[in-house]
């Protein structure tokens, strides 16, 4: 919100460069962008990974280069292990389970099974059905209303539905770093254009990318959100603890470009 306000309200290129979160996260920004701009590309100059994927999917198109990667989308649950804290895929774990139960029939297997079994808090089952479920909900609503609006309403919604059965398949892909490029992701049924097509497009969006990927290894900054007119948001972390620094333009004119840096090691070349 902070670096949206002041944007007009026609449509938003989107340049999206991150590991993922939480699915709930990403619908409140969904239904933000969404309440605010009348269309949205989704530019994605290496990953939009997770639920960076699910947030792809409520674009109207996904521009990606060669080097773009999608991934997909079962969530992943957090989990306190003898081993530490571990993420766990939701439908790992209701696999597991079901491998448990055949297994336990052998009386010989049962103290194997019991430490494994022991980590299984109250309700994980169901709120692993239930992660499953909001994923793949989400991401065929998005796709049916935006990205596939143009085809006839119950195409729209089948071909939503396969997609979205498709990305949170954890059996079929095995992991949940897989890196879906931009081929696979057109033979999935994303709207995929080139971002090798527009020869501007693509030095701009990579030079966007390049000087923030600087930024994050040159200060302590650990989320970066900006748009074209210098405003940006930026979480900053230092040992150990998150600060959230509103980066304002100077005078707090938007589209003035010129930014003020609260702190010396974040101040970054100046951008011609």
């Amino acid at each position: 919100m902070e670096v949206v306000r002041g944007l007009g309200d026609g449509g938003l290129d989107l340049i999206l460069h991150s590991p993922g979160g939480s699915a709930e996260a990403t619908e409140a920004i969904v239904s933000y962008l969404r309440a605010r701009f009348s269309g949205i590309r989704v530019i994605v100059p290496q990953a939009a990974m997770s639920a960076a994927t699910m947030l792809a999917c409520a674009s109207d198109e996904i521009v990606m280069g060669l080097h773009s990667s999608l991934g997909p989308i079962d969530p992943q649950m957090l989990m306190q292990t003898p081993l530490g804290i571990r993420m766990v895929p939701a439908q790992a774990i209701l696999d597991q389970f079901d491998q448990a139960q055949e297994d336990c029939k052998n009386p010989a297997k049962l103290g194997s099974w019991m430490p494994i079994l022991g980590q299984y808090g109250p309700a994980l089952l169901v709120q692993c059905q239930n992660a499953l479920k909001l994923s793949k909900h989400l991401v065929k609503d998005w796709l049916a209303r935006y990205m596939f609006a143009s085809l006839a309403r119950r195409h729209a919604t089948m071909k939503a539905a396969v997609v979205a059965r498709t990305l949170a398949d954890h059996r079929r892909h095995m992991s949940h770093g897989r890196h879906f490029d931009r081929a696979l992701c057109q033979s999935i049924g994303f709207k995929i254009t080139s971002l090798e097509a527009d020869r501007k497009l693509q030095d701009l969006v990579l030079s966007a990318f390049h000087s923030t990927m600087v930024t994050f290894n040159m200060t302590p900054a650990a989320k970066i959100i900006e748009n074209h007119l210098g405003r940006a948001f930026i979480k900053i972390a230092m040992q150990g603890q998150v600060q959230l620094i509103p980066q304002p333009t100077r005078g707090g004119k938007p589209g003035s470009g010129e930014q003020v840096a609260p702190f010396p090691p974040l101040t970054a070349p100046q951008k011609s």
